[in-house]
């Protein structure tokens, strides 16, 4: 009954997880969920109010696919103002969510076989939507020899005469790391050297440490721009994750052709949310900077306390995102509380349901020695969470101490 492309999607891990914590919250449980991308904080004032205004005024009706002008004209000027890029209101298209933005990007891009180049460690996603739009995804492993970024050579020797497109998320999740000026330049000399497609993942790019900057790669040279799509939204720096608004940076060609597609599947994003995000971009930005440096406490939290944890071995520091990814293959063939942990799934399985907390198997991001852990949370709990799991390691010693 369904087609090959459908069977060949694999379930979102992340995703899974996250619902088998919030069933066994709901079940009683007090489960502290390190596992989902999504910041605790709340939406800013002013974007809230700019929905409240918008359903009150009646502004409910269909917008155009690619999003209101005042919208894409406010996305235009924060990416003049901030990354340097020059684009015009109709080379820029709003869509619900960073994920749809990306997913329309590989729609419009790709052929079948198509070959896409995609790092290891990467978001659970980006297999997938190239894979659902007759793509080939081509995964280069990285890890910490080269500080999970990729280089010039192992790029060069992933290209192949179908290699149409380079996949680029700078910060990274899962890891963290955040690519220098010097590096990007690099990587994008071998793009314009084989002539491929730029699709540039900068979700995070408000969420840096340590004096790391996210620079976009399309600012490097007009000729990088041209072939580049720059992909972002509001659901990090801003706290709307369940509002849904992402939007893409693109030469026009493309951008008219992933507002055709949009028209087609969502009609376009929603008009209260599009007022939201409108008003959080021409309000107060002091926010963002309160939710970083937040974030950067519970970071440097999160890395002294992996030095503690029996097994875990945190390899690079993240200047980036939100997220810790440690290597924990050292506790593979040991046994923790009854669990006999064989992979990151064991482990991740057994930290679940013997000391409640949530996590992601690294496996889910191509990386399966590790795992991930959000302080996307309260300190409160991201400390409670990371007592219970160093507990339940330590209640095995000797084995583990």
């Amino acid at each position: 009954m369904l087609n090959q492309r459908s069977k060949n999607l694999t379930p979102s891990h992340t995703m899974a997880i996250d619902a088998r914590a919030k069933q066994l919250k709901a079940q009683g449980l007090d489960i502290i969920n390190l596992s989902v991308g999504e910041p605790d904080f709340d939406t800013p004032e002013t974007a809230k109010s700019g929905g409240i205004d918008a359903i009150r005024d009646g502004f409910t009706k269909y917008t155009v696919a690619a999003g209101i002008v005042e919208l894409r004209q406010a996305i235009a000027e924060k990416l003049r103002r901030e990354n340097g890029l020059q684009y015009a209101p109709d080379e820029i298209v709003v869509s619900n969510g960073c994920k749809h933005s990306l997913f329309n990007a590989f729609m419009v891009l790709l052929d079948p076989g198509d070959e896409v180049i995609i790092q290891a460690p990467y978001w659970v996603s980006y297999p997938e939507m190239v894979k659902a739009a007759g793509g080939t995804p081509v995964i280069i492993q990285t890890d910490a020899s080269t500080r999970f970024e990729l280089t010039p050579e192992m790029i060069e020797r992933a290209i192949t005469p179908r290699t149409k497109a380079l996949n680029l998320n700078n910060p990274s999740n899962p890891t963290g790391a955040v690519y220098d000026l010097e590096k990007l330049r690099a990587i994008a000399d071998v793009a314009l050297k084989h002539d491929l497609l730029i699709i540039s993942d900068e979700i995070y790019e408000r969420l840096t440490y340590d004096g790391a900057s996210a620079v976009s790669i399309a600012a490097l040279s007009p000729e990088v721009k041209r072939r580049t799509i720059t992909v972002n939204g509001f659901s990090k720096a801003y706290a709307m994750t369940g509002w849904r608004l992402g939007y893409a940076a693109a030469e026009k060609p493309i951008a008219q052709a992933m507002a055709e597609l949009q028209s087609h599947s969502t009609s376009g994003p929603s008009s209260i949310t599009q007022k939201a995000a409108l008003a959080g971009l021409e309000g107060d930005q002091r926010y963002v900077e309160t939710m970083r440096v937040e974030f950067d406490r519970r970071r440097r939290y999160a890395i002294e306390r992996m030095r503690g944890l029996p097994g875990f071995r945190l390899e690079i520091e993240p200047r980036g995102a939100f997220y810790v990814f440690p290597n924990v293959s050292e506790l593979f063939g040991r046994t923790v509380a009854g669990h006999r942990i064989q992979s990151d799934d064991d482990l991740c399985s057994a930290i679940l349901e013997s000391a409640q907390v949530a996590v992601v198997p690294g496996g889910s991001f191509g990386s399966p020695n590790h795992i991930r852990i959000s302080y996307a949370t309260s300190m409160e709990k991201l400390r409670t969470g990371l007592d219970r799991i160093e507990n339940l390691l330590r209640a095995e010693s000797p084995v583990l101490a």
